[in-house]
């Protein structure tokens, strides 16, 4: 699935640990969920879009890529 979490996280100038602190998650999780090998949990992506203040849709596009 991809997603705008590497862009989202560099506006606020956050590492991935950095986010991963907020989120509650390791900083490997966030590096997996980044590169698209890892989708989220429905409650972590609520709660990365409410950290970004966010729909679930501004940030996660389930769409297949052409």
């Amino acid at each position: 699935m991809k997603n705008r979490l590497r862009e989202l996280r560099g506006e606020l100038g956050w590492s991935q640990q950095a986010l991963a602190d907020h989120l509650d998650v390791s900083r490997q999780t966030v590096n997996a969920l980044e590169t698209g090998k890892y989708d989220p949990s429905l409650p972590l992506a609520f709660k990365i879009g409410r950290l970004f203040e966010l729909k679930i849709e501004e940030i996660f596009d389930d769409e297949p890529e052409a």
